[in-house]
């Protein structure tokens, strides 16, 4: 009984996270007990706990008695992108000198299969989590993968995809191209430089996007 509470709490976290991630729930959404309890078709204690957890995260926060998808201003979405960049570097730099030939291909396939996808921002931007998740594991550090997988819950809270920007996901595509050059190469450094060059480009990329929107 104790494990498949356990596992209720888990599915019911990964789904909301997922909704969130997804954009189903979006920042400043409120979210009710109840019916997340129907739309998941768990009961409420796996979906209060997993709410709880959320919130412990900072993916939520409280308004009133209420729980909301959290967002970020500027100056979080800055400090998280500087560690985004440092952590992904580290990952890129330690995958060209841990992955195996068979992961290697694997991000290689992964970049000509996402140039059929340019035309679908929507698509390209789940592509582009399996691409970075990927390559996280490449680096055969558990302690680094558990920090980006933080890192990139956070990422959740954007209400939109860079690569939803005017020739954004060509660019991406091209950046995803040389990191995965310099992982075959075996180069550290290279891999280390491209990884932080494409963070550094997507955050330039959302400061306009965002900007735009606000105006």
């Amino acid at each position: 009984m104790l494990a498949e509470g356990k596992q209720g709490q888990r599915d019911a976290y990964e789904m909301i996270l997922e909704a969130i991630d997804t954009g189903t729930y979006k920042p400043g959404d409120r979210l009710v007990e109840n019916e997340l309890a129907e739309r998941f078709g768990v009961s409420r204690t796996p979906i209060r706990e997993a709410l709880q957890r959320l919130e412990t995260q900072s993916l939520l926060t409280r308004d009133g008695r209420s729980l909301i998808v959290a967002s970020l201003d500027h100056n979080q979405l800055a400090e998280l992108y500087v560690v985004r960049s440092e952590l992904e570097g580290l990952a890129a730099s330690l995958a060209a000198q841990h992955a195996a030939p068979e992961e290697i291909r694997v991000l290689r396939e992964m970049v000509e299969e996402d140039r059929l996808l340019l035309d679908n921002p929507a698509a390209l931007a789940r592509a582009n989590r399996r691409f970075h998740k990927q390559l996280h594991l490449a680096s055969h550090n558990r302690y680094l993968v558990q920090q980006l997988d933080l890192v990139h819950r956070s990422m959740a809270l954007l209400a939109t995809t860079s690569l939803a920007a005017e020739g954004r996901s060509e660019d991406a595509i091209s950046e995803h191209d040389a990191i995965v050059t310099a992982i075959e190469a075996r180069d550290q450094d290279a891999a280390r430089d491209a990884l932080r060059k494409h963070i550094s480009l997507a955050f330039e990329t959302r400061i306009k996007l965002d900007s735009s929107l606000s105006e």
